[in-house]
């Protein structure tokens, strides 16, 4: 199949731009997905110096890779998150405690990649967009349908400013359907559609590792929402459950074994690719599929160059043939 195989910069933020292309390269990518933290890409940079955009577009050139989308997950956390000190390392430092401006910042960093985008001739903006009321989760205290209402609202009155800038540049947004998000599992990703009544704007970046151990299933999310997938995050996932741990995590750090589920690399844990990968051939997805690679218990560099082995031999194509046009007579 043709879809170009990538190599997500997230969790590589803590080696300069340059050398994590040189090793996406020698793992064998076809490109990479940029995370817009740890200096991989500053966003008012790329939206105003046009000389700062084509110093990134030489190193991407020097390794013979290319770039279909950035990655802006912890950015748009701090704009629909309620005041929470956790963001405070998402932000910069000076404005550490300060959670509105924190969220100006935020909103004025996501207006700028639109035009960063753009100005590297990407046409894709992959991301986080925070939840007011992610902590609503769990019905008790007793959870009032007018709060829920007014948290979607409230996602939408804050995101709407920033997709008149990607509506200007021609660029779309693919939020990651995952926990601590606004949509977070299958029905709040449809409520979320609706709430903006499905501006073209807004679509999903699919991960299945944040799917599985809730139970929803990947390639039926795919089915449901054909027209909205705009890009694949191949991420996988083990469930563990013992009787002793929960879904919940038990407050255990990801990698401990312990744990009811782990983030795992490709292939060593419970997605279905196989199907992912039918389901995707049906809705004639020809976009990336970007390896974020997550899995605290094996080296990243082993498991970055498997995983992209994996998704090679994963990508297959569909038939262009009936399997039975053979049996057919003159």
């Amino acid at each position: 199949m043709t879809r170009p195989v990538t190599l997500f910069s997230g969790q590589w933020a803590d080696m300069p731009f340059d050398k994590f292309c040189e090793k996406a390269k020698a793992f064998g990518y076809d490109g990479v997905e940029i995370a817009c933290w740890g200096g991989h890409l500053e966003l008012k940079k790329a939206a105003t110096d046009a000389a700062y955009v084509e110093e990134k577009k030489k190193i991407l050139a020097n390794n013979n890779l290319k770039v279909w989308a950035i990655g802006t997950h912890l950015i748009g956390q701090c704009v629909g998150d309620n005041s929470d000190p956790r963001l405070n390392g998402f932000a910069p430092s000076n404005l550490a405690g300060k959670p509105e401006d924190i969220r100006k910042w935020a909103i004025q960093e996501m207006k700028y990649a639109a035009a960063a985008a753009k100005n590297l001739g990407v046409k894709l903006v992959t991301g986080f967009m925070g939840s007011p009321i992610w902590a609503y989760w769990y019905s008790f205290p007793q959870t009032t349908e007018q709060m829920i209402n007014d948290g979607f609202k409230r996602i939408a009155d804050l995101w709407s400013p920033i997709f008149d800038e990607f509506d200007k540049n021609g660029v779309k947004f693919a939020l990651e359907v995952h926990p601590t998000e606004i949509a977070f599992d299958f029905y709040t990703a449809e409520r979320l559609l609706k709430e903006f009544k499905n501006r073209k704007t807004l679509g999903f970046n699919l991960d299945p590792s944040h799917l599985i151990w809730q139970g929803v299933n990947p390639g039926i999310f795919v089915r449901e929402f054909s027209s909205k997938i705009l890009h694949i995050h191949m991420k996988d996932a083990a469930v563990t459950l013992d009787g002793k741990a929960g879904i919940l995590g038990s407050f255990l750090t990801f990698g401990d074994v312990k744990r009811g589920w782990n983030f795992r690399s490709l292939g060593h844990g419970d997605v279905d690719f196989e199907n992912l990968i039918r389901e995707l051939n049906a809705i004639n997805y020809k976009g990336p599929l970007s390896v974020e690679w997550e899995d605290s218990g094996m080296n990243r560099e082993i498991g970055a160059k498997e995983s992209c082995e994996f998704v090679r031999n994963i990508n297959f194509s569909p038939s262009d043939i009936a399997f039975d046009d053979a049996l057919k007579k003159d």
